[in-house]
């Protein structure tokens, strides 16, 4: 399912963020965009707040509505009046929702908004052929070292000679970011020199802003400033992946762990989200803790994999008992080979370039799957109900 972007039209803050958290808990793949950049490419849904001006709120609807012929708008109100329900419709709403000021609001509004919300999803993409749309996949680790990095530049470096479509590896670290350095190029821009130019985004501005490896991959560097991104970066960076996605077929985002609102963006803007982790004790933990983050965030199961790195025969935790313990099957499971990965880290070459061990060959197996999903022999086993490990947690 493709991502769906949201405007969300009020001046009311605490509107804003209730209606975002209804958005995000949906279970859906969602970016809240800016109205104000919304312009080149409609948004698949707009919120509009009528509660307090009904008649202004009534203008917008009529603009957006002319502006953006196939997106759903969901007026939301005070109160369910006939006549008010009926002039909303013929504004151009799809969706008429009673938000009442009494009470906490959001639970009235929540049963409401996600029945509607689906609706929206049945008919939001089939006639949207005319701009690209395309597909992110979000790297996470559940803890540093487990190779997160590895499995992000290699599948994005597979996806891009696999797919012959548009690929960007973006790095979302701050400082610390390694891709550039794990594919051996020296950029002159970077992720934070994107997010403060995004009202100069275009086709030309984009190919400045990357760099072009000779696979014909494209990267997008992590920033080098201690600070930055930083949490007040966020809404940019989802704008950006927003932008990012009228260009791409593919996005890869090496996003580490779930730290903060910069970490928590990468969640939103997934289709899939591949969580890895090592067969130890302190990998599981943490990655049982992230799961049931993601979870608070918004993404269902169907949005999450577990990616299982560095496993050998004399791993002591087998897949199973993993599995047992997040309540998700593993997904893939990438073999233990050091001399492999360090050669290609220190030599800038990925190892899917270099080699023809059983790593790569995984990684082909994996990337041809994340290419062609219908090409997939078996089906996933439903998800184990989650169990206690080692009494731990």
């Amino acid at each position: 399912m493709a991502q769906l972007s949201a405007v969300i039209t009020t001046s009311d803050a605490g509107f804003r963020t209730s209606v975002t958290k209804l958005l995000r808990t949906s279970g859906l793949s969602i970016g809240i965009v800016d109205e104000k950049h919304a312009g080149a490419t409609a948004p698949d849904l707009a919120v509009v707040d009528m509660r307090s001006s009904p008649s202004t709120a009534l203008d917008a609807i009529e603009r957006m509505r002319a502006s953006w012929p196939a997106a759903s708008i969901f007026a939301v109100a005070s109160s369910a009046e006939p006549d008010q329900i009926l002039r909303a419709m013929r504004a151009g709403a799809n969706e008429y929702l009673a938000w009442s000021p009494h009470g906490d609001g959001l639970a009235e509004l929540d049963e409401a908004f996600h029945t509607a919300l689906k609706r929206t999803v049945e008919r939001a993409r089939p006639g949207k052929d005319s701009a690209r749309s395309g597909v992110t996949l979000s790297f996470f680790g559940a803890k540093g070292g487990v190779g997160t990095t590895t499995l992000a530049v290699n599948s994005a470096i597979e996806i891009s000679r696999l797919s012959k479509r548009p690929t960007l590896v973006v790095d979302l670290h701050q400082y610390l970011g390694e891709v550039a350095l794990f594919l051996g190029v020296r950029p002159r821009f970077t992720l934070v020199d994107a997010i403060d130019n995004l009202h100069r985004m275009d086709a030309e501005f984009l190919r400045e802003l990357v760099v072009r490896h000779k696979s014909g991959l494209d990267i997008l560097a992590g920033g080098d400033q201690v600070d930055r991104p930083g949490p007040h970066d966020a809404p940019a960076i989802e704008q950006l992946l927003q932008m990012l996605g009228r260009s791409y077929d593919y996005i890869v985002v090496d996003a580490g762990a779930v730290t903060g609102p910069v970490a928590e963006v990468a969640v939103f803007a997934a289709n899939t989200i591949y969580l890895v982790a090592n067969p130890d004790i302190a990998s599981v933990r943490n990655a049982h803790r992230m799961v049931d983050r993601f979870e608070q965030l918004g993404a269902n199961k169907d949005r999450v994999r577990i990616l299982l790195n560095r496993m050998s025969d004399q791993h002591q935790i087998g897949p199973k008992q993993i599995e047992s313990t997040l309540g998700h099957n593993v997904h893939m499971m990438f073999p233990s080979d050091y001399g492999v990965v360090s050669s290609a880290m220190n030599s800038g070459v990925p190892l899917t370039l270099t080699n023809h061990s059983e790593l790569a060959a995984q990684f082909d197996r994996f990337t041809r799957q994340i290419v062609n999903p219908t090409a997939e022999v078996a089906s996933p086993e439903p998800a184990r109900e989650r169990a206690s490990f080692l009494g731990l947690f």
